[in-house]
């Protein structure tokens, strides 16, 4: 058996994969790429124009996509399942699910990209993170052009920035409302609810877990460093489930 990730490893879509791999016990290779260059890999890998990651190659068994990735995970491999067997219970871990990839993270990457692009020596690293180490230069080399082309295509903007904000405040008190009421999202076990929320919202809080560190505090925008203390409260139930089942 031979799994394959295609994945960005600053990507918290990823993390999620990587995170239900590791949850099942399973090995895998992950395959890093550096974002733009990926797409000539992704459309061979996939044989499709879609060429978003992370992307499973399981024995030639090709899922695209963070959902259908786990989706594939639990019916192949259902030992430690990250979906409970009651239907009523998988709704809503699934609907926990859909909300969260729909809004947390999108407006996870939308809020913390508008500041880190801001600071290339910050970013690059995170973003050329295991990949080889030339990709550094080559990054910095091109910096302007990527910080025009991620925000045109992620449509990044103060605007946007502070949108994603408020949705992320939203559902980190929302969240943190429940975690303090009971330890899981749905029903009584860990679940793929719960992997969602705390990968998504991860690049948040920072856990040490977390494959791809962030830069020094000092080297953050100081409306970014402001916000991150502001929300560490809020995120306690999130770094427990780190803590307890990463």
């Amino acid at each position: 058996m031979a799994i394959r990730l295609y994945q960005f490893a600053i990507s918290h879509y990823s993390e999620k994969v990587r995170w239900a791999l590791d949850f099942k016990g399973l090995s895998y290779q992950a395959v890093n790429l550096l974002p733009g260059q990926h797409v000539a890999t992704i459309r061979k890998v996939t044989r499709s124009k879609h060429t978003s990651v992370p992307v499973l190659d399981h024995d030639g068994e090709i899922v695209q996509g963070s959902a259908a990735i786990l989706d594939y995970l639990d019916a192949s491999f259902p030992d430690q399942p990250l979906i409970p067997p009651d239907p009523d219970l998988q709704n809503q871990v699934l609907a926990w699910q859909q909300r969260l990839d729909d809004a947390a993270g999108p407006a996870v990457r939308t809020y913390c990209y508008h500041y880190l692009l801001q600071r290339p020596k910050a970013v690059i690293p995170m973003l050329t993170a295991g990949t080889p180490f030339y990709n550094r230069f080559l990054l910095g080399l091109l910096f302007s052009k990527v910080d025009e082309t991620m925000r045109n295509w992620m449509k990044i903007n103060a605007k946007t920035a502070e949108s994603a904000r408020q949705t992320i405040d939203h559902l980190l008190t929302e969240l943190a409302e429940v975690y303090q009421r009971q330890p899981y999202l749905v029903g009584d076990r860990f679940s793929r609810a719960d992997l969602t929320a705390a990968a998504l919202l991860a690049p948040i809080f920072q856990p040490p877990q977390y494959p791809v560190p962030w830069p020094r505090p000092a080297r953050l925008p100081a409306e970014l460093r402001t916000q991150l203390a502001d929300w560490e409260t809020r995120s306690e139930g999130l770094v427990r489930l780190y803590r307890d089942h990463r």
